[in-house]
């Protein structure tokens, strides 16, 4: 549907709003966060943020979940283009590497626990969107015979998880390396191949 003059400033002043939101996040913290700082960075008024979000807990969950509909989109996207298990692997890592310099996992998790509606929102587009894309791509991984066919879909979603839950720990890790581009790339060989069993 077209949007109007009026429908297309309006768009375009929520997603400066949500974009600003989600820049001074990242510096501040939820709870250092105030309307009147987002306002001004913004360049609009209080009462503009409230009339479109109706409070600081409402921005903050549509700026989250704008970022968190990106994301997926862009995941989505690059899972349907044909790249090969090896690639994909590394991409979703190389995203989690990034996803954790913008918003580290702790700060995630305070806005989940303050705000049962975006828990169950990132839950469902994990579940319904992220979960089979990752495992359509292992299954595609065994027909084409990137993924050793002894080792089960689930094994390797599991395996996967333990490496998402621990990334950050890698991250901190790969900063006190010498060269950390090639402790990451050592960390992906060793996911990739520890599957395959084989180059």
């Amino acid at each position: 549907m077209d949007m109007n003059g009026f429908e297309k400033r309006a768009h375009r002043i929520k997603e400066t709003i949500q974009t600003t939101t989600l820049e001074l996040l990242r510096t501040s913290g939820p709870e250092n966060l105030r309307i009147a700082d987002i306002a001004k960075a913004a360049r609009v008024s209080q009462v503009t943020i409230y009339n479109y979000f109706g409070s600081k807990e409402g921005l903050l969950r549509e700026a989250f979940k704008s970022y968190i509909d990106d994301a997926t989109r862009n995941f989505e996207a690059y899972m349907n283009e044909g790249h090969s298990l090896k690639e994909k692997i590394a991409h979703i890592l190389l995203k989690k590497n990034e996803m954790i310099h913008e918003f580290p996992p702790r700060l995630i998790q305070q806005l989940m626990q303050a705000d049962q509606e975006l828990a169950r929102y990132m839950e469902e587009q994990y579940a319904g969107k992220a979960l089979p894309l990752t495992l359509r791509m292992i299954e595609e991984g065994k027909q084409n015979g990137e993924i050793s066919a002894h080792v089960s879909a689930e094994s390797v979603l599991a395996l996967m998880r333990v490496y998402m839950n621990q990334y950050e720990q890698m991250l901190n890790m790969a900063q006190q390396s010498a060269d950390v581009e090639a402790f990451l790339e050592g960390m992906v060989h060793l996911f990739f191949y520890g599957i395959c069993g084989k180059e």
